[in-house]
C-alpha cells in the first residue's frame, strides 16, 4: 500500500508527542523513577520489537497489509460472504479485530507461559505513554501470528487493517499515559473507550484488578464479558502499579526486561 509507512509513523509520532506534553502539563500521579531512564529502556525495547517485526515480515514474505490484500484477492474470510456496504465492512472489521485483541489479552493473562512474556508489560512500576509500547519481542511475534490468522478468518479489507493498527497503537499510548483527565470527561469517554484512569487499574499489583479492564480500545468488551472495574481498591492516587514481586527490581533496564520471562 502506497505511503503505508508514513500513514503509520505520522499518527504515532503526533500522538506520542501530544501525550508526552499532556503528561508534563497535567500529570495524574507522581513518578518514582526518572522518566529519562524509563524511556531509554522502554523505547529501546520498541526499537528491538520493530526490528523483530520486520524480520518476521521478511521471513513470512508479507506484512499484515499484504496478507489482507492476498486474502481479499482470494475471496477468503467471513466478511466477504456478508456482502455489506464498504463502510459497514470496514467498521465491522475494526470492531472484530479489537475483539480478537481483547481475548488475546485475556489469554495471555491466563496461560502461564504466555503470562511469562506478557509480564514484561506489567512489570513497569510507573505508567506513562511509553508503557503502551513496552512488550517482549516474543510477545510481538505471537501477536503478529494471531493477527495474521484473524485476517485469514475475517477477510478484513486492507484499509480497515491499516486503520485498526493505527487506532490501536494510538489508543495504547493514550490509555497508558500519565494524564489527568477531567472526571466528567473520563466518565463520558469510558462508555466508548478505555481511558487512562480505567486502564491504569489493569496495572495494579492486586491480582483481581490486574485481571480486569483488559481492553486497549473499545471499553464495551470488558463490560459485556464481566471484566470491567470502575475504581481501584486503593484509589487512583494510592494504588501501587506493577507486579508485587518486582517492586525493587530494575524494571526499567532493557536487559532485565528481555530476561524476565526466564526468571523464577
Amino acid at each position: 500500500m502506497e505511503h503505508e509507512l508514513l500513514i503509520r509513523l505520522l499518527p504515532f509520532a503526533c500522538i506520542f508527542a501530544i501525550m508526552a506534553i499532556l503528561e508534563y502539563r497535567f500529570p495524574r500521579r507522581p513518578l518514582d523513577q526518572a522518566k529519562s531512564t524509563r524511556w531509554l529502556g522502554n523505547i529501546s525495547l520498541v526499537v528491538l520489537d520493530t526490528i523483530v517485526a520486520r524480520f518476521m515480515f521478511t521471513l513470512l514474505g508479507a506484512t499484515t497489509i499484504a496478507m489482507a490484500w492476498w486474502v481479499q484477492d482470494h475471496g477468503w474470510g467471513l466478511l466477504p460472504l456478508l456482502h455489506l456496504p464498504t463502510l459497514v465492512t470496514v467498521i465491522t472489521a475494526i470492531v472484530l479485530l479489537d475483539l480478537v485483541v481483547y481475548w488475546q489479552h485475556r489469554v495471555f493473562h491466563r496461560v502461564p507461559w504466555l503470562w511469562r512474556l506478557h509480564q514484561v508489560h506489567h512489570a513497569d512500576r510507573n505508567l506513562d505513554v511509553s508503557s503502551g509500547l513496552r512488550f517482549h519481542p516474543l510477545e510481538i511475534i505471537l501477536s503478529l501470528l494471531i493477527k495474521l490468522a484473524a485476517l485469514i478468518l475475517l477477510g478484513a479489507p486492507p484499509w480497515a487493517v491499516l486503520l485498526f493498527e493505527v487506532i490501536l497503537n494510538g489508543m495504547a499510548m493514550f490509555n497508558h499515559a500519565n494524564v489527568k483527565l477531567p472526571l466528567r470527561l473520563d466518565a463520558l469517554l469510558r462508555y466508548l473507550v478505555m481511558t487512562p484512569d480505567a486502564h491504569r487499574i489493569h496495572h495494579s499489583v492486586l491480582v483481581e484488578e490486574t485481571n480486569s479492564n483488559y481492553g486497549f480500545n473499545i471499553s464495551a468488551w470488558d463490560r459485556f464479558f464481566g471484566s470491567y472495574r470502575q475504581h481501584p481498591q486503593a484509589g487512583q492516587d494510592d494504588m501501587t502499579i506493577g507486579l508485587p514481586e518486582y517492586q525493587q527490581a530494575p524494571t526499567e533496564r532493557l536487559g532485565w526486561m528481555l530476561l524476565l520471562p526466564w526468571k523464577h
